[in-house]
């Protein structure tokens, strides 16, 4: 067997990433943790960032421990200077616990979920299940702290219809939503017997209201992987999730099998760009732009929440760091559109996962635009605009590509075929920021395993990494105004 390729590396990079990320909590705080190991400072949206920030300083910050924010201040940066933008997002379609989930039928103890955006729900069933997510805890000196949980072990299962008790399934797959995607969790003749004494010991009474929402099971065992009592968690936010690691796969360990490839692998490569192009003690010092990652939640279902792409974070974190006081210098202009200057200097690569052509499902893929795994980041155009993309941005982009011979790839659905969106047009159009949309090709999107191509992980971060280590040089000589 020859020895691991640069593009295996960063591929089994990102499955270190993604199978410690089952849930966006999770997520960010894995990118939290990378950021400040490679030299990025924490800032409190609450705080003054005026007395903070530098020229060539790095830094993140996190809104709902579900998006985060991270920037690099060029040596030479000045007030109207642009900003370089890669922005992703944090979640994917699952199933979260609902805020009562205790539900009993037939001997069964199960908890109820409900949907979350828009995920191909049959491949659910049948797998190791667990709960992952953050949990508000009431601490001893009456603070209500947020922490992160993972239950590790296999605690949940959604089973199947026997065929023989359903002989129209092959004809199509079909179930409801509310009544059949209850997973189990115990038998009550398990719960009873194992749990008697404990209850028999407890005034139910005494316990917080929280507690009878859900199975007590589930709060006993969420207790002790926090370590507190069950009466001390009040609330929580729990996603559902594979126990199923990710991997790498394939006879040639070119594929990489995995949940939440949509879109934690843009999110990854984008954070590994910013960190990558910024390694170096001198990377900023020429630099005249901020480089930034966004990397939002609720992407899934919209993006109109505090923390999505839909809301005011973008902007306000922009003019933050326009009207702000970076490196003591206080840099004075008179000039009240200097954030309007920043914007029109400004561009936004919305990286979200393209549709690699499916070899059984070939007819529904327009003819001419057919991605396909290990050829490179796709751009995606859509006349109607449900992506950003327009000729002035594609070609800035190609330009960046060409600098280093990484490869692009186009798509568009078919004119029969509905097209989805990103967060790219969203942006753009509140912003009015030139917006480009990409993302790398997978298969089986939505899908509790997904699959996508381990070249192209590297292939994103390279595209990235060059973008804000050229944009601005490129910006200059490419008219389109």
């Amino acid at each position: 067997m020859s020895s691991i390729t640069a593009s295996q590396k960063e591929a089994s990079n990102f499955i270190e990433f993604v199978n410690n990320s089952p849930s966006p909590f999770h997520a960010v705080e894995e990118a939290r943790l990378r950021l400040s190991a490679a030299g990025y400072k924490e800032l409190k949206e609450r705080e003054s960032w005026d007395s903070v920030l530098e020229l060539n300083g790095k830094y993140y910050f996190t809104r709902n421990k579900s998006t985060i924010v991270a920037f690099a201040i060029g040596g030479k940066y000045k007030k109207g200077n642009g900003v370089s933008i890669v922005g992703a997002h944090t979640d994917s379609p699952c199933l979260k616990l609902k805020p009562i989930s205790k539900k009993e039928k037939v001997g069964y103890l199960q908890v109820g979920v409900e949907t979350y955006g828009g995920g191909l729900w049959n491949t659910w069933f049948d797998r190791d299940l667990s709960v992952a997510g953050r949990v508000m805890v009431a601490t001893d000196d009456g603070k209500l702290i947020n922490k992160l949980v993972r239950i590790r072990q296999p605690i949940l299962r959604i089973p199947t219809l026997a065929i023989h008790l359903d002989r129209e399934i092959d004809a199509g797959f079909k179930f409801n939503k509310e009544t059949h995607l209850s997973p189990l969790i115990a038998t009550i003749t398990k719960d009873l017997l194992l749990t008697k004494a404990e209850k028999s010991e407890k005034n139910e009474n005494t316990a917080d209201p929280s507690i009878s929402k859900h199975q007590p099971v589930l709060m006993k065992t969420l207790a002790k992987e926090l370590d507190v009592n069950a009466e001390q968690i009040r609330d929580f936010e729990l996603c559902l999730y594979d126990t199923h690691p990710s991997t790498i796969g394939g006879v040639y360990n070119e594929f990489i099998f995995s949940a939440r490839l949509d879109n934690l692998v843009m999110s990854y490569t984008a954070l590994a760009a910013l960190i990558q192009s910024t390694t170096d003690p001198n990377s900023l010092s020429n630099e005249h732009n901020i480089r930034m990652i966004a990397l939002f939640d609720n992407e899934e279902v919209g993006s109109t929440t505090a923390q999505g792409a839909n809301s005011s974070l973008l902007e306000t974190t922009i003019r933050r760091l326009v009207f702000s006081n970076i490196g003591g210098n206080i840099q004075e202009t008179t000039s009240c559109a200097i954030f309007e200057e920043t914007v029109h200097k400004s561009f936004l690569i919305s990286a979200d996962m393209a549709h690699a052509v499916h070899p059984n499902y070939s007819e529904r893929y327009e003819a001419n635009h057919q991605p396909e795994m290990h050829k490179g980041v796709v751009i995606k155009v859509n006349a109607n605009q449900r992506y950003a993309t327009t000729a002035a941005t594609s070609i800035l982009l190609r330009e960046v590509a060409k600098k280093r011979n990484i490869p692009l790839q186009e798509f568009v659905v078919r004119a029969d075929t509905p097209c989805g969106s990103t967060i790219g047009p969203m942006i753009s159009a509140k912003l009015g920021i030139r917006t480009i949309d990409v993302g790398n090709p997978q298969l089986s999107m939505h899908s509790i395993r997904e699959i996508a191509g381990t070249d192209d992980v590297e292939h994103a971060i390279h595209l990235f990494k060059t973008y804000f280590e050229e944009f601005h040089e490129i910006d200059q000589r490419v008219i389109v105004d």
